[in-house]
């Protein structure tokens, strides 16, 4: 199992930087930020100095949009850096969630979506692509060049996107059974599309917090990681407003929880102070997320492992970044690797 670390691009970014280099140092394979620009500072830019300052590590945005640049802008940024520093870029991309949200947007439909990771990928590693009624190239991609693009997903027509067609599946959650789920349904769709499902990375994305077992040592991490809960929750009530309360076509153990959601602050996103997120019970930051003990955290990768899991990426969002990613580098990584 391969092992990420995601990250806000929050200044300074010499500091996002700087934590880069030690998870590389502690084994990471990936290194993730957001990409939501107005939260938070330009991701690309920080990529560039990440790229230059490590040997190894693999970046990229959990997630990007087709919104908030132009196709061919990003895929000029994957590019450019891959060009520099050899292919160690990775495109994660959804439909948008605060990106589009904070300037007051609507996160994009699926087909707007599976159309920009068509392009992006195309031209990133190029070829020719037909945008706006021209065929476009672009003319100084060296031969060969590679650009994976992921996909983040949750309801059952973006798991079927996924298998389709993208190279990746990102899923923001750790909880087993729905991992399973999903990922059958992702490898399913790849299956129908006479693809090799076992060709279609699955990443698993959560926060991770060691600390002892004791009831007041995982009441501080619990609070620590409830911002994932609602995080995850403003995609779920798309989901709930799409398909129902009720829905067969999603499973009920990802989306009752949010019953007593009431709105989101995106003034807070991704923060553990976030005043938002009240609604998210112990049992969900529980299920979602892998928190407690070294050899707790060891049984979920083990369980999401045989699920068909291939990484596991690290949300360090809470106080205790710098101990979870030596942490794993100590006990984790070199047992699960």
């Amino acid at each position: 199992m391969d092992f990420g670390l995601v990250l806000q691009a929050d200044p300074p970014a010499a500091d996002v930087v700087a934590l880069m280099r030690t998870a590389e140092r502690a084994g990471f394979s990936h290194g993730w930020t957001f990409d939501s620009v107005v939260l938070w500072q330009e991701p690309f830019v920080i990529y560039s100095r990440i790229l230059a300052e490590t040997s190894t590590l693999r970046v990229g945005p959990m997630v990007t949009n087709p919104l908030t640049r132009d196709w061919t802008v990003t895929a000029s940024l994957f590019a450019t850096l891959n060009e520099m520093y050899g292919d160690r870029t990775v495109c994660g991309m959804g439909r948008g969630d605060s990106a589009v949200r904070v300037p007051g947007g609507k996160p994009s439909t699926l087909a707007r979506l599976g159309e920009a990771m068509h392009a992006v990928k195309e031209l990133a590693e190029g070829r020719e692509v037909a945008l706006n009624g021209t065929h476009v190239r672009i003319p100084w991609v060296r031969e060969g060049a590679r650009l994976p693009v992921w996909m983040a997903a949750y309801g059952p027509r973006a798991l079927e996107l996924a298998g389709r067609q993208a190279d990746g599946f990102i899923l923001q959650l750790a909880d087993p059974y729905l991992t399973g789920y999903m990922v059958e349904a992702v490898r399913s769709a790849a299956e129908s599309a006479g693809r090799d499902p076992a060709a279609v990375t699955v990443c698993v994305a959560a926060p991770a917090y060691v600390c002892d077992d004791d009831p007041v040592a995982l009441a501080h991490a619990r609070d620590q990681c409830r911002w994932f809960g609602g995080m995850v929750g403003n995609h779920v009530a798309d989901l709930v407003a799409q398909y129902g309360e009720h829905s067969s076509a999603v499973p009920e153990e990802l989306t009752a929880y949010i019953k007593g959601r009431r709105g989101y602050d995106y003034a807070h996103h991704g923060r553990a102070d976030n005043p938002s997120t009240g609604f998210v019970p112990d049992e969900i930051v529980d299920r979602f997320c892998l928190i407690g003990p070294v050899e707790t955290h060891l049984a979920r990768l083990e369980e999401l492992r045989g699920l068909g899991v291939d990484q596991f990426a690290v949300y360090a969002m809470h106080d205790a970044r710098e101990s979870v990613v030596t942490t794993y580098g100590d006990e984790v990584i070199p047992l699960m690797s």
